[in-house]
């Protein structure tokens, strides 16, 4: 989802969300073209600089499309509207959301960070995933902003144009919502990945440096897509399916757009770039 800045719902939704990617695509036809490329929402301090491809890109391009509008999403007034709609306020707490077994997996866990449960019981499911798994990048050492803020930030300060596949809010109702049709699969989804983070990390990180998105669909599509497929579907091909008529618009429009999108989006048989494909786009690797 990206997406809003602080969204992370486990390993494979920050892919989702975004990765820094040594790899950019160009898709064309036979008028025009644009840049895709993937996205992470934070960073570490060595990933700077970024890989060339997206100076490449961004250069070549006359307007950056993002998830969403990085500049709203970042401010303290969207920061209080997202604690707002992703925090019960109706009295309930998370012990009477999830399942016994569930909620007791998710005690042991916060227990073994030395966290109180009461910190997050008023928690919606999403928001519940979204805060465990930054905790475990912050501790991974994931502390410098994402590739979608650098490059806002950047095109902000150059005058260049900016645009966006959903507005923030839709983005947060989204997310915010997320998980409510089965909140235990979200939290086990989600403390499972915590487990594998470091592991799966490397992995999905080593195949999107080197453009294998078939290794990336292996590592973060397939296993994603066969344990949970309500949040696959959610997640990520629904929003790709409602993306892509934006993107092939912009193939048809004069601008050349650089759009930013998390890596799980380009990877996979429901990927953007596969329905680009389909649709008979060519597709480069820059």
């Amino acid at each position: 989802m990206t997406s809003i800045k602080a969204l992370t719902l486990s390993t494979s939704l920050l892919f989702t969300l975004g990765l820094q990617a040594a790899s950019m695509w160009k898709v064309s036809n036979d008028q025009h073209s644009l840049y895709i490329g993937g996205t992470i929402h934070v960073l570490t301090p060595e990933d700077y600089p970024l890989a060339k491809e997206y100076d490449v890109a961004y250069k070549a391009s006359d307007k950056v499309i993002f998830e969403t509008d990085m500049q709203v999403v970042s401010s303290p007034e969207f920061a209080q509207k997202m604690m707002d709609q992703m925090m019960y306020s109706d009295g309930t707490t998370i012990n009477t959301v999830l399942q016994p077994d569930t909620y007791q997996a998710l005690a042991v866990h916060l227990s073994s960070r030395q966290i109180s449960m009461q910190t997050f019981a008023s928690h919606k499911p999403s928001f519940l995933a979204i805060s465990l798994t930054f905790i475990e990048l912050q501790a991974m050492g994931y502390t410098s902003e994402g590739v979608d803020m650098f490059f806002a930030n950047k095109a902000k300060a150059q005058g260049k144009e900016q645009g966006w596949l959903e507005t923030p809010d839709e983005q947060l109702a989204f997310i915010a919502n997320m998980g409510d049709d089965d909140p235990n699969a979200m939290i086990e989804y989600t403390l499972k990945d915590i487990k594998n983070m470091p592991e799966m990390f490397a992995k999905l990180h080593s195949t999107w440096l080197a453009g294998d998105m078939q290794g990336m669909a292996e590592v973060g599509i397939t296993p994603f897509k066969a344990d949970y497929p309500v949040i696959y579907q959610d997640l990520l091909v629904t929003r790709n399916n409602n993306w892509l008529p934006k993107i092939v618009k912009m193939l048809n429009d004069q601008p050349i757009e650089l759009v930013l999108v998390g890596a799980l989006h380009l990877s996979g048989p429901d990927s953007v770039l596969a329905k680009l494909k389909a649709k008979g786009y060519k597709i480069e690797k820059l």
